[in-house]
């Protein structure tokens, strides 16, 4: 991992001058800086026991590859309202730790005490400060320059079913009513895409507004909530969805945040495919940012068929949703030989695509 995170950050710590591509709405491998934030609500006379977990955890934490300093915070108006901030290397080192199974355990101490939890993430573009802070400055990578978003949130969730009972899920993920798109007055729902290769399973979502308030809207509908109950018996992983805490943890090792998006010039339409990277151990984020450049590369050329990509990873499972201009297979949006040549060292595996099981858009998105 520290290997990994090396190459990344000594590749793009030139300098400021690098012009970032406009097209690109989204990216974790600018090289600079991140800041966390994670706002959470403790339980009303938990505080004390909040403050004792996290002090076991920020210890942990401080060994952790790329992570450079943290703060606590308590409101000065409300003792249940707490900040935490870190500050790490890069994002790709925050990324690699915070979907991992050893977060997933590092962090069970706090959730006794916490009510919720919302956690933000941010590259840093500028800062102002004197003495050591504007003396170290050459050395602290900031973001060269700010990013043009299209106001989409991309996410995507990720689990695998039971050897042969892939037909089975694949009816029931295809067939159910489609839930409300407007979550509220600033949140609606885009888009949803669901896929599968094998028993692996990827429902990538599209979002404007709020990301947690429109993963929770969803799960609120009885239409989404009988299809999740429908696979229930077919998943590898259990789950009982009327525990909050099995919940939390499925959804948790589920999550497969997407850490690259580019979207061409070209606003035409085009077909949906999804492609499965099967990455080595310790190699899942490597071969993202691999495939990034090389959207980036397409993004530019008038001549390739990619309209839109969007690169999700966690742990080793990387997938690439990419709309196509009609017309063009699957094989068209994989990889040239000689670019396939530079992720085969990555890969425990070919490239795959994935079949289509549904895609539905809101009628106003």
């Amino acid at each position: 991992m520290r290997s990994m995170t090396t190459t990344t950050s000594e590749k793009i710590s030139a300098p400021s001058t690098r012009q970032v591509s406009k097209r690109v709405s989204q990216s974790v491998f600018d090289g600079s800086r991140l800041r966390v934030v994670l706002l959470v609500d403790v339980h009303d006379g938990a505080q004390q026991q909040f403050l004792e977990a996290y002090e076991q955890l920020c210890n942990q934490v401080a060994q952790v590859p790329g992570h450079v300093s943290d703060q606590l915070c308590q409101s000065i108006e409300n003792p249940s309202q707490w900040l935490i901030t870190s500050e790490w290397e890069s994002a790709p080192p925050f990324l690699t730790w915070v979907n991992s199974e050893e977060h997933v355990r590092m962090v069970e101490p706090l959730h006794s005490c916490v009510r919720d939890t919302r956690s933000l993430r941010f590259h840093i573009v500028r800062e102002t400060g004197g003495g050591e802070a504007a003396a170290s400055g050459a050395r602290r990578r900031l973001q060269a320059s700010p990013r043009i978003g299209d106001g989409v949130i991309r996410h995507a969730l990720t689990f695998t079913v039971k050897p042969g009972s892939e037909a089975q899920v694949k009816r029931i993920l295809a067939d159910y009513a489609s839930p409300r798109a407007k979550v509220d007055e600033t949140t609606r729902l885009c888009r949803t895409s669901l896929f599968m290769h094998g028993n692996r399973v990827v429902r990538a979502i599209e979002v404007r507004g709020d990301l947690l308030a429109a993963l929770r809207h969803v799960a609120r509908q009885p239409e989404v909530r009988a299809v999740e109950e429908a696979i229930n018996p077919y998943l590898e992983q259990e789950r009982d969805l009327n525990d909050q805490e099995s919940a939390r943890v499925f959804f948790t090792r589920a999550a497969l945040p997407a850490v690259h998006h580019v979207t061409a010039d070209e606003l035409t339409e085009g077909e949906r495919q999804a492609l499965y990277y099967p990455a080595l151990p310790d190699c899942g984020m490597r071969l993202a940012e691999l495939l990034a450049q090389q959207d980036e590369a397409a993004a530019e050329d008038p001549d390739s068929p990619v309209l839109r990509s969007t690169i999700f990873q966690r742990d080793d499972v990387v997938v690439r949703l990419v709309d196509v201009r009609p017309g063009p297979g699957v094989r068209a949006v994989l990889p040239e030989p000689g670019r396939q040549a530079a992720l085969s060292g990555l890969l425990d595996g070919e490239p795959v695509g994935m079949d289509l099981v549904t895609d539905r858009r809101s009628p106003d998105a």
